[in-house]
């Protein structure tokens, strides 16, 4: 039993024997973009500003995600050592920059539940972005790197047998909780240092099986009425763990996720019904 999930035997077989042919996680990686309309957003957020609440747009992903996920709990899966876990808990991994001025950046976790609604998840988000960038140096992930940087070959020897106990379900909580590696979802918005939208890699170390990144808005052609039309987008690049789940069973959780962002007013309400990964 491993500290961070609970593994699962009675999947769908054809995913167990995925996880034998692609046993590497850079083997399974899917990539897809999804374009998110912009404006109802943007409404949104600005309706939101007048009544006095500061919403963010990662805010609004994030809580989309989660309401997705409460839908659809294989997203919150991941592979190790050829077995299908599904998590204990909700982890996002987000890089903070440490100032403005300089292209540091920091990393850890934020966690969540699947039923957080929109002002819930920006209210984390605030809090953990604002103690990453005020004090650095408590960010207990960066602590265990100056503790592996400390002395001469502490740091090979320190990821080969952190490596070696993950592998074997073995690793402490501990541990687990200060890893970046080791998470339910990735995220970064690239538009905020305006730069297009990119495919980042799922690490093969740890458990990450979907990672995301926004990107720059763009125009994208659609059909309505008979003619074409350009609708402005958020571009999110998705990588993603095929090994998870079906890609059926992905485009549908993608499809919920733009249809509660068309709606963002459904996210100030807690989740009416949360689906737990019942396969055992």
């Amino acid at each position: 039993m491993r500290a961070d999930g609970r593994r699962l035997k009675n999947t769908d077989p054809m995913y167990r024997v995925a996880a034998h042919i692609m046993d590497k996680r850079i083997d399974s990686m899917n990539m897809t973009t999804i374009d998110i309309a912009y404006e109802p957003m943007h409404e949104y957020i600005n309706k939101k500003r007048k009544e006095g609440i500061n919403i963010s747009h990662m805010a609004l992903i994030i809580a989309a995600y989660l309401r997705t996920m409460a839908e659809y709990p294989e997203l919150n899966r991941f592979i190790v050592n050829k077995k299908v876990y599904t998590r204990n808990e909700i982890a996002v991994g987000m890089v903070v920059l440490k100032s403005l001025k300089d292209h540091d950046g920091t990393m850890s976790k934020m966690y969540f539940k699947p039923d957080n609604t929109v002002f819930e998840v920006n209210d984390i988000i605030n809090k953990y972005v604002a103690e990453n960038q005020q004090a650095p140096e408590n960010n207990k992930t960066e602590k265990m790197i100056r503790i592996l940087l400390s002395f001469p070959g502490l740091l090979t020897f320190g990821v080969k047998f952190f490596k070696f106990l993950d592998k074997h379900g073995l690793l402490p909580k501990a541990v687990i909780d200060v890893s970046p590696f080791h998470m339910s979802l990735g995220i970064t918005n690239l538009a905020s240092i305006r730069t297009n939208h990119i495919y980042h890699h799922c690490y093969e170390f740890g458990t990450t099986s979907l990672f995301m990144a926004m990107g720059n808005l763009r125009e994208v052609p659609k059909r309505k009425g008979g003619e074409v039309v350009f609708e402005r987008c958020m571009p999110i690049g998705v990588t993603m763990d095929e090994r998870i789940c079906s890609g059926s069973y992905f485009a549908t959780a993608f499809k919920t996720m733009k249809r509660y962002l068309a709606n963002p007013e459904l996210l100030e309400q807690r989740a009416e019904k949360v689906i737990l990964d019942t396969c055992k």
